[in-house]
């Protein structure tokens, strides 16, 4: 199954939660925002805008609302767009109203989630524009930027791609230091499945073509072909001779996706869209025109050179 899903199913709130109050914590520690706290009053109110620089897959739109709600709850963000869209630069992806003193304290870890997740999509998106075609699925990996798994893995959904296993409890992976481990391939297959359950797949890694045949009579589901050229692939799909799930992966980049999907394989994984994928642009824009009780006509400019406002 190819294509681009539009509405990926976003990951669980409590793991979202537990991620941007990580976060807060180590931008705010025991004294909060000493800049903002000293420089704006607590119920001068405020718009900003979330806007993309350049032009991406937009992917962290809920999780960075989150952090304004973490903060107190006293910003509403109204979405413009939805993660899954493309959009140009200078798009306006979401409206922040409420306290100016929240939406300046929450503004860096939001751009941060939001900006990194979307760099996830926009990188994931590219690679499946490249091979959509060919009936090839573009997955991650497991080399995710600790406690950002969950969230990377949905980036990569909303850019088009698909979640290879989320860890070590949803499926069986057999790589080079397990086979070097078991005293054979079929031997480590048969342990792993009088250990698991009927609905677990078994993937094998195997990176010379002559360890395919000893896996496909162990009874692999999928086997993972790791850093072959294309040439060898297409060697690899013929012995394969679809009895197995046939997996690229290992040093596949932007440039050589194509030509390695080209080789007949089911999928391509990739680690650096979670690993290594630049972040997006995206910046937040405060109004000059925001106003504290009692200072109408008095510019959010005002209150940042005066600090009087309370």
């Amino acid at each position: 199954m190819t294509g681009i899903p539009t509405r990926p199913t976003p990951p669980p709130r409590a793991g979202v939660l537990r991620v941007v109050d990580t976060a807060l914590e180590e931008d705010l520690g025991t004294a909060g925002d000493l800049t903002t706290d000293a420089l704006v009053g607590a119920r001068v109110p405020g718009i900003a805008r979330f806007v993309a620089r350049q032009a991406g897959t937009i992917s962290g739109l809920s999780v960075a609302a989150e952090v304004f709600a973490r903060l107190g709850g006293d910003v509403e963000v109204t979405p413009l767009v939805e993660d899954g869209d493309e959009v140009e630069a200078g798009t306006a992806l979401a409206v922040l109203e409420g306290s100016t003193r929240t939406i300046l304290t929450g503004e860096r870890t939001a751009l941060n989630l939001l900006g990194h997740l979307s760099g996830v999509a926009t990188a994931t998106r590219g690679v499946v524009r490249l091979v959509e075609d060919l009936g090839v699925r573009v997955a991650d990996t497991r080399k995710t930027t600790p406690g950002l798994r969950a969230l990377e893995k949905y980036a990569v959904r909303c850019g088009g791609g698909h979640n290879h296993r989320h860890g070590l409890h949803d499926a069986v992976m057999l790589k080079d230091n397990h086979l070097v481990a078991a005293s054979s391939i079929d031997d480590a297959v048969r342990a792993v499945r009088s250990a698991i359950g009927h609905t677990v797949s078994v993937t094998v890694e195997v990176d010379h073509l002559e360890q395919i045949p000893e896996v496909l009579d162990a009874g692999a589901d999928v086997i993972l072909l790791d850093n072959l050229g294309a040439d060898d692939l297409r060697e690899a799909i013929a012995i394969i001779d679809g009895r197995a799930l046939a997996e690229a992966s290992g040093g596949i980049t932007r440039a050589t996706a194509r030509e390695l999907a080209e080789a007949g394989v089911d999928v391509i994984s990739l680690g650096w869209l979670t690993h290594s994928a630049p972040r997006l642009d995206v910046a937040l824009d405060l109004e000059p025109s925001a106003t504290g009780p009692g200072d109408a006509g008095r510019s959010r400019w005002w209150v940042r050179s005066t600090g009087t406002v309370t």
